[in-house]
Parts: C-alpha cells; structure tokens; sequence
C-alpha cells in the first residue's frame, strides 16, 4: 500500500475547483474520494445532472424542503499532550500541522475542545490556584501559556481560520473534593460557589489572552474512570444543583454568554441525565445543550437514544464532544491498517460480559465515518475528535492511556504521519460548514450510510460510505434531476452539488 501525505495546497485545489452555485441549467457535482484502494481526498471528474431516467431503481433522493438541525460544526481538541508533541518539531514542520487542521486550505476545523486544568493527555496534574485559596486571589492559568495557549493562538492565526472552543474540567483542584485526589471523589458541598467562580475565572483569563471560550461543560465523564486518571464524580442531581443554584447564576452575573452543555460522557446514560436536569426549568435555563461520547460501543451510535433526546427536548442540541481510538499504541504508516477490522478497545479486555458485544474488533475508518453520519442523521449539531496529534507511543499522557490520534509525529525524526482519520475528518469539517442545515435523504441501498446538508452558500454536500466489499451504483436525485454515481468499496466521498 503506498502512503499519501495530504498536502494543504492539494486540499485548496479540492475546494477552489468545486463548481460555482448553479445560475441555471443543469447542476453539476464534484465529488471527493478516500478508498482503501488509496485514494487520499481525490476529486473526481465533475459530473452533469440531467432528467433522463434513471438506470436503476438504486437511488439516493435529497429533498432540501424539509430541513432538520443546524449544524455548528466539526474539529479535534487541544490538550497538553498535543502542544508538546507539536512543540518538540521543526517550526515548519509544526506549522504545517497547525495548517493542515485549522486553515481554509487545509480541514477547516470549525469547532474544537480544551481541557481546564489537567487531564489524562498532560504531562502532569495541575490547577490555576493554590490549595485552600478559596477566593481564587492565587487564579493564574500559568500552566497553560507555554504550551497550550500558544498552540491555541497559533491556530486562530492559521489563514482563514475561525473556529469554535468547548472547555471541560477533568477535576477541580484536588483540595476542593472530599477525598482530597485527583482521582474520583466528589466537590466538596460548601465549594459548589468557588468551583463554580473558578469557572468565570477561567473565562476570563482565556479573553485576556485573546481566546473566547464559546462553551464548557461542567464536568467531563461525570460517571468517572475508576480512578484511572484525573476525575470527579457528579450525580444527575448533584450536577443539576451546580447549574441551577451556582454556575447558571454566577455566569450570568458575570455577564458571560458562554454556553452550558451538559452530561459529556457517553451515550449509554445519557437519557438519565438529561431527563434530571432538563426536567428543572430552572436548570434547564441555563443550558444550550448536551454533550456526548463514544466509548459505549464501537459499532452503535445510538440513534434511538439520541432521537428521543430530540424529540422530548426539541429546543435544546446535541454535540458529540469526544471520541478517538483508545486504547492502541498508534500503527505507524500503514494505512491499510486504519481500513482494517484489527482495532480493539478499552471494552473489548474490560467490558463485562454483558456488554462485550458491544466492544468488537471494529475498522477504524469506518467507525468514525460511520458514527458521524450516523449521529447526523440522529440529530447531533457538531463532532468533536480529541487529540490532534500525538507521538509513536499515542501519547504522552500521565496515566499511559495511550490512544490514537489522526495526525502522529516522531519528534526524534521531525516527521509527521497523516493517518486515514484525518480524510474521514476533512470530508466532514471542510465540506459541512457551520451554519449548514441537514436536509432530508431517500434510498433503500442497504450498503450505504448517507447524510447530506445545505451550506450556507447553497451548495449541497452528500456524504456517502460504503463499508462492503464490492462497489457500489446509485442515482443521485436532486429536484427531479439525477446522476449516475459509482462509489468503489471500502469507501467514502463527499459530493457537492451545485
């Protein structure tokens, strides 16, 4: 298998040769490939619409009259972990990554996470204020401006870049909780006000640099880890009462409009959650939406969980705010590796019983193509990856959580590897812009998974899987005009229509 480095000038020419939106006349298409057989974001040669019929009955229809959720956006997260692998690289080299991601010729990510205080991927445990300094006059994110910051400022100042931050804390300082670790526990009652401060401190300190902060969550993985790394511990109830009672009010007072999603862990238990805190108008008040994970399952997005999430609370959004290949030392330039039913997770060793079925040996590629056409047409509004980068080992991390990130570096060697998960990335972030609105899709082709939205700009962006093993014919209809269209197997492409 030969191994493609994505240029960032390759992917302008993907995007700037895309036909301009139809004045008339037949629409055309232009559709972009990633295949196991090697195709690395290829465009292919622009087809016509026409109204002749069809060949087959195997078709794809949109219908751009009925309209579903906005979509905010797609992206990866800064952590510690992914500035100091960045940080140990050429400045060209470094450079060229931060591009790859965040400029408006490279993936174009438009919504990103960070982590307040330390997590799993830093490089130590830490927090902005000095234990017992209950009224935060010690507050200074220090930690954060040689390395995270920057990384951060870097990217904002990639060319035409504009992106969104969500902010999650893994733990609040180790002081603060009753069991006095970073590890499990809970905030101690009587802190719920100072935690709750140290939030708006954070905000702060983050404009000061010239960061907006655009949401936080209140805790990431509430449910906790087993005390595998940094955490702490809310209830359904006990989160409910720190929003209503203390980080809804002291935010507003601040005059913060940054948003609050809730839960942010994974989907299996997610209807407890929101069914508690949004069932209490005041709390609910306080909250844009919910933010979910993947590692419940490597093979099921939960459509049925996240439609009914929809459904009750029809007001409020879904986002999904984590998710990555856990639990693999990274597979270093072998792509067909990440097209292949060879990655394992943290259930498929420690799942119960009960829930190993849900933890197969699964492919990659399509794991992550497919929960997030998946979650698209379930109502999720952004996806979010978590580290850029990452080193040979999957890390740094100081719990050797070793994972797999889309773009792997070799510090030693100053060489940067593009996995296949960047593709399946920029065929989402580059071509479903936010503000883009997801439109309905027709078709009984049991092998493909298809979502499709309207951008802003009118154009139409179709994204197609095909996870079988043989290619794969089908019409594309769009207001009575149609195309033939082939997609090879093993198998993804975005068509923009228009």
């Amino acid at each position: 298998m030969r191994h493609v480095l994505v240029s960032v000038a390759a992917l302008s020419v993907l995007w700037s040769c895309a036909p301009p939106p139809p004045s008339g006349g037949p629409e055309t298409a232009t559709v972009i490939q990633t295949s196991r057989a090697g195709d690395r974001l290829r465009q292919l040669e622009p087809v016509t619409f026409s109204r002749t019929p069809s060949s087959s009955g195997r078709t794809i229809r949109l219908d751009p009259e009925k309209r579903y959720q906005e979509i905010v956006g797609f992206g990866g997260s800064f952590t510690e972990s992914s500035a100091s692998v960045l940080d140990q690289l050429s400045a060209a080299k470094r450079e060229s990554v931060i591009n790859a991601y965040f400029s408006d010729s490279g993936a174009a990510y438009s919504l990103t996470r960070t982590h307040i205080n330390s997590c799993d991927f830093s490089l130590d445990h830490y927090a902005y204020v000095d234990d017992g300094d209950e009224e935060l006059e010690t507050f200074s994110i220090d930690e954060d401006l040689d390395d995270l910051v920057p990384l951060i400022k870097d990217a904002m100042a990639a060319p035409g870049a504009e992106f969104k931050i969500i902010a999650s804390p893994w733990s609040a300082p180790a002081w603060m909780k009753d069991n006095n670790s970073w590890y499990g526990g809970s905030l101690k009652p009587e802190l719920q006000p100072v935690w709750a401060h140290y939030f708006s401190k954070y905000l702060e300190a983050y404009r000061d640099q010239g960061i907006e902060i655009w949401a936080i969550t209140p805790e990431n993985e509430p449910l906790g880890n087993n005390g595998q790394w940094d955490s702490m511990h809310f209830t359904p109830e006990s989160m409910t009462e720190f929003i209503r009672v203390h980080l809804g009010p002291r935010l507003r007072a601040d005059s913060w409009d940054t948003k609050i999603l809730i839960y942010d862990q994974n989907r299996d238990h997610v209807d407890e959650w929101v069914d508690t805190i949004l069932s209490d108008e005041q709390a609910a008040s306080y909250v844009w939406g919910t933010a979910v994970h993947w590692y419940s399952s490597t093979v099921d997005w939960y459509p049925e969980v996240l439609s009914g999430l929809q459904e009750r609370f029809p007001e409020k959004h879904i986002l999904h705010s984590e998710g990555c290949i856990d639990s693999e030392v990274p597979v270093w330039r072998d792509d067909d590796w990440y097209w292949r039913k060879e990655a394992t997770d943290w259930g498929y060793t420690w799942a119960s019983e009960e829930n190993k079925p849900k933890h197969p040996m699964y492919v990659p590629v399509y794991r992550y193509a497919r929960d997030i056409i998946g979650g698209l047409n379930s109502w999720l509004v952004g996806w979010v990856d978590w580290n850029i980068v990452l080193d040979t080992q999957g890390g740094p991390n100081l719990a050797q959580n070793w994972c797999i990130a889309p773009v792997i570096a070799n510090p030693e060697t100053d060489e940067v590897y593009y996995t296949p998960l960047y593709d399946v990335l920029v065929h989402f972030s580059r071509y479903l812009r936010p503000g883009a609105t997801r439109i309905e899709v027709n078709h009984d082709i049991e092998e493909l998974m298809v979502t499709a939205v309207e951008n802003p700009d009118g154009r139409i962006a179709v994204v197609v899987l095909n996870q079988g093993t043989v290619e794969q014919s089908f019409n594309l209809e769009l207001n009575g005009q149609r195309v033939n269209l082939v997609i090879p197997a093993a198998a993804i492409q975005t068509i923009l229509v228009g």
